[in-house]
């Protein structure tokens, strides 16, 4: 036997699923951007460990 369809709990689910990605999406994108904010506003903490040394004797 078939349920009762209840079309408003189920136009909620829907939208309640929908609000939650979209704030996740959100802070994820807020995560990226002040990750981003933060290495360009310190480039020291940006890991750049393949620059050649400062001497120039890199022919040892």
């Amino acid at each position: 036997m078939a349920r009762k369809p209840n079309y408003n709990f189920e136009r909620m689910e829907r939208q309640r699923a929908k609000a939650a990605k979209k704030a996740a999406r959100q802070e994820a994108k807020k995560e990226k951007a002040d990750k981003r904010k933060a290495e360009n506003a310190d480039p020291t903490l940006a890991g750049d460990d393949t620059a050649p040394p400062e001497d120039g004797n890199s022919d040892l």
